[in-house]
């Protein structure tokens, strides 16, 4: 899992270097993490998942976690979001920016079960997409008559500054334990990069930790050091069980670093230039829990290499379908949304003179 999380991100850069996506580097094993937390709450009665989360790794949790074709997202890289063939001008909404869509899909589980994922797209404006996520879980909870809310779930992604810094995840927090609001708990992530565009923590917080903004409404928060893959999936999955036992919001503080720019076109080191040549001399998540594998004797270094090469040939399998890619399902008309008409389906726009 963290293999496809680091070579997703290497295979997105060698392909299209001068085009924005946001990368995860640095933040890797979120997507491991995330994978883990999914099959934990799965085995504990959920059933539905709703995800909402910023550009910082977006396309990464929407090609490895809700598994979005990888051709599909490639095919974005190339030429933009296109209508299914057939219904051009009737559906609108799917011509934003590549990190900005969502989907949804049934993924099955480890454990042998399905678990309906559903990724709400966002905008440019961070965090907005909080109530939005939260509503559209209780939603769920209401309409499949899921009165002790375990079988509904709420996932939120945040970056450290936004998470400290805007109103809307305090607000959201206050709605948790509310009776006419509440979802039984949200797991909040926090992608801790520790550093938010260009400003420095100490210039953007008046606390210690940008999570402290939770300890309003007593919940628990867990910090880890994302560097260390098997400690972030640990919390993950015990986040997991917080949610399903004691039904309240949980926090988990992922303490990591952003390897490029805000994009992939800024230079970093302009505005941080000691933080980032701590970074550029740093190794990844995937090389040092490699070398510890390896020092273990847990796995050989052909085992290592014959995973990479199968990842490298998927993706590169993918890429070859992507410049044929023609989309054949509407992503949020699928499923339970069947039959739902888009205003110009109900009455066209008449010329009235």
């Amino acid at each position: 899992r963290l293999i496809w999380s680091t070579q997703f991100e290497n295979f997105l850069a060698t392909k299209w270097a001068t085009a924005k996506r946001f990368g995860l580097e640095g933040g890797e094993t979120l997507i491991p993490g995330m994978k883990e937390m999914f099959d934990r709450s799965a085995d504990l009665g959920v059933e539905n998942i709703v995800i909402g989360m910023p550009h910082r790794g977006r396309l990464n949790v929407l090609g490895n976690v809700v598994r979005k074709p990888l051709s599909q997202i490639f095919s974005e890289f190339a030429g933009g979001t296109r209508p299914v063939e057939g219904e051009d001008g009737l559906y609108t909404g799917t011509g934003d920016v590549k990190y900005h869509l969502g989907t949804s899909y049934d993924r099955p589980t480890r454990g042998g079960k399905r678990i309906h994922l559903s990724l709400v797209a966002n905008p440019s404006h961070l965090e907005a997409v909080d109530p939005v996520v939260i509503g559209k879980t209780r939603a769920k909870q209401f309409y499949s008559n899921d009165d002790d809310r375990t079988k509904n779930m709420g996932i939120l992604i945040h970056g450290d500054g936004s998470f400290a810094g805007q109103g809307v995840v305090y607000e959201t927090l206050h709605l948790s334990a509310l009776p006419n609001y509440t979802t039984g708990g949200t797991i909040h992530i926090v992608v801790n990069n520790q550093v938010a565009f260009t400003t420095d923590p100490r210039a953007g917080r008046s606390s210690q930790y940008c999570t402290d903004v939770a300890k309003a409404v007593n919940v628990p928060i867990f910090h880890v050091n994302g560097d260390d893959l098997e400690a972030v999936v640990r919390v993950c999955e015990l986040a997991a069980e917080w949610r399903q036992n004691f039904h309240s919001d949980v926090v988990v503080d992922l303490i990591c670093y952003r390897r490029f720019g805000h994009n992939e076109i800024d230079e970093p080191s302009f505005t941080q230039p000691k933080m980032y040549q701590v970074i550029k001399n740093h190794p990844s998540s995937l090389k040092l829990y490699e070398q510890k594998l390896l020092e273990t004797g847990e796995v050989t270094k052909e085992d290592v290499q014959r995973i990479h090469d199968k990842v490298n040939r998927i993706l590169n399998e993918e890429f070859a379908k992507s410049k044929d890619y023609v989309p054949n399902k509407r992503d949020w008309l699928s499923a339970y949304w069947t039959g739902f008409k888009s205003p110009e389906q109900i009455s066209r726009v008449r010329n009235t003179g």
